[in-house]
């Protein structure tokens, strides 16, 4: 009598071990995973309100959201507003966005300036170090206001380690300039360029500054960065 319930408790212990086995092999998952969250951003895009503008690229979108959705979790934003700079795209290009993720609208489409050696019309060279008047990449969270030699001003703090952590030590702010215009683009071909500062046209600085201000998401993407992990977000 005692076999016969120590062979039923054998056979019960032997069957507990079985999901845990299975849960085990990650290799399958993570394609799933892959593809789910790829069907997530495709119908996320295609539900988004553009609200009279352009919708940014998917590729920008799609990177722009996997941190998003990451900080998010974390808890260290504050406001469901997206702002995605894509210097993949000619500085006379309209390639600033800033989304309201709650809503799915497209609140604000205009130009944005990157850094005076980052490149000339193209954004190609970035860097995360003092005084190199260069652009940097990756995720960052909206500070607070002030008012300094550009006027209204927003500080950006970095959120990726040896990629942007060094923005506010820096002074890499969102501030309006005069050389992010129509006009200057007609007389030189180009936009003006900053000293590493996502500068924005002069007439609706305040506006996009008082958008995004108070730790939202700003993501500023280029392809040449591999963004295939966010190990580095701090």
């Amino acid at each position: 009598m005692n076999y016969k319930i120590f062979s039923i408790a054998l056979v019960f212990l032997l069957m507990s071990f079985t999901p845990i086995k299975t849960n085990t092999s990650n290799s399958k998952v993570h394609p799933e995973a892959n593809s789910s969250f790829e069907a997530k951003v495709a119908n996320l895009y295609g539900r988004l309100n553009p609200n009279h503008f352009e919708l940014p690229q998917l590729k920008s979108f799609s990177e722009a959201l996997k941190g998003f959705y990451q900080l998010q979790q974390k808890g260290i934003l504050q406001k469901d507003v997206l702002t995605i700079v894509d210097f993949s795209l000619s500085s006379n290009a309209k390639r600033l966005w800033i989304i309201d993720m709650a809503t799915e609208t497209v609140l604000m489409n205009t130009y944005v300036a990157h850094g005076k050696n980052t490149g000339e019309e193209f954004a190609n060279s970035f860097s995360n170090s003092d005084a190199s008047n260069k652009s940097s990449l990756g995720f960052y969270t909206t500070g607070e206001i002030y008012n300094g030699k550009h006027g209204m001003s927003l500080k950006l703090d970095g959120l990726e380690r040896g990629v942007n952590d060094n923005a506010r030590r820096r002074g890499i702010v969102m501030h309006a300039a005069d050389y992010v215009s129509t006009d200057f683009i007609k007389n030189h071909n180009r936009l003006g360029r900053s000293q590493g500062c996502p500068a924005v046209p002069v007439e609706l600085s305040a506006q996009i500054i008082q958008l995004i201000k108070n730790k939202s998401c700003l993501f500023i993407y280029h392809p040449s960065r591999n963004y295939n992990s966010n190990e580095k977000l701090v």
